[in-house]
């Protein structure tokens, strides 16, 4: 699978795991909402900047712990 649907895919299940909505994951990780429903559905690929910002701010955990499953294994 492609990396860009794996990383959409921990991004959908993380922010629901916190009990996130999408348009509140984007407002913390100050990225628009119809851009944040593209990442999550795989439909764009997001630069390191971005996935910073959604994983640091938004998720609030650190990059290795958003890479740190067997999904990127």
């Amino acid at each position: 699978m492609e990396i860009q649907v794996e990383v959409a895919k921990r991004i959908k299940e993380l922010r629901k795991e916190k009990g996130l909505t999408q348009e509140a994951l984007a407002w913390k990780s100050d990225i628009d909402r119809t851009f944040m429903n593209h990442i999550e559905t795989g439909k764009r690929n997001i630069s390191l900047k971005s996935l910073q910002k959604i994983v640091v701010n938004g998720l609030e955990m650190s990059i290795a712990t958003f890479f740190s499953t067997s999904q990127f294994s």
